[in-house]
C-alpha cells in the first residue's frame, strides 16, 4: 500500500532527499567564490549530498518507507545537483560546454525512454555501465570542485597534485561510460519493448 504524500514528506529518507536539494545553492555559492577555501567547502557540501543519496535509498528500503514521492524526489535531486554544478563549472571554464551537452542529452534521452517504458509496465534498472558512469562522474566532479593544485605528502615524497587535471580525466572516462551506458539502455529498452510487442 502506497504511503500518503503528507506522511511521506516527513519520513527520514525523503527529509534526507530534500536536504540534498537544499545543499545545491550552498555548493554553487561556495563554488562561485572560487577561492581555495570556498572550493574545498563546495566539495564538502557536494560530498555530503552524495552521502545522503546513499542513505535515503538504503533507509527507505530498510524501513519499508519507499513512497511515490521518494521515487520522484530522489532522481530529481540527483539530476538537479549534477546538472546545476556542471552548468556552474562550464560558466567558470572548468568544464567544456560540449561535455555538458553530451551529459544533458544522455539524461534527457534516458528519462524519455524510462517514461515510455513505464507506460508499458516495464522497469529497466541501472546496468553495470550506468553504475560505473555514476561513480566516475561523482569522483570527477569532486576533483573539479577542489580544482586547485596541492602539495600532497606520500610518505617520504612530496608531490604536486593537480585536482583539476585529475577531475577532467575522470569526467572524460565518465563521459565515455555515459554514452556506452546510454547505448546499452537503448538496447535493453528496444529488446523489452519490441520483444513484448512481438509476444503480445
Amino acid at each position: 500500500m502506497a504511503i500518503p504524500i503528507r506522511k511521506a514528506i516527513f519520513n527520514i529518507p525523503n527529509i534526507l532527499t530534500m536536504f540534498r536539494i537544499v545543499l545545491i545553492p550552498l555548493v554553487l555559492i561556495e563554488l562561485t567564490e572560487s577561492t581555495r577555501a570556498s572550493c574545498f567547502l563546495a566539495c564538502v557540501f557536494f560530498s555530503l549530498a552524495s552521502i545522503t543519496d546513499f542513505f535515503d535509498g538504503y533507509l527507505a528500503r530498510k524501513t519499508g518507507t519507499v513512497s511515490v514521492l521518494g521515487k520522484f524526489l530522489d532522481p530529481l535531486a540527483d539530476k538537479l545537483i549534477v546538472l546545476c554544478v556542471l552548468i556552474q563549472l562550464v560558466a567558470m571554464n572548468r568544464v567544456p560546454a560540449w561535455m555538458f551537452i553530451v551529459i544533458l542529452s544522455r539524461e534527457l534521452i534516458i528519462s524519455g525512454l524510462r517514461s515510455i517504458a513505464s507506460t508499458e509496465g516495464i522497469v529497466i534498472s541501472a546496468e553495470y555501465l550506468g553504475q560505473k558512469k555514476t561513480a566516475f562522474q561523482l569522483v570527477g566532479m569532486l576533483m573539479l570542485l577542489v580544482h586547485y593544485t596541492y602539495e600532497i605528502d606520500f610518505f617520504i615524497v612530496r608531490a604536486p597534485i593537480n585536482f583539476h587535471l585529475i577531475g577532467m580525466y575522470t569526467l572524460s572516462i565518465s563521459l565515455f561510460l555515459s554514452v556506452a551506458s546510454g547505448i546499452e539502455y537503448f538496447y535493453l529498452f528496444s529488446k523489452k519493448v519490441f520483444g513484448k510487442s512481438v509476444q503480445s
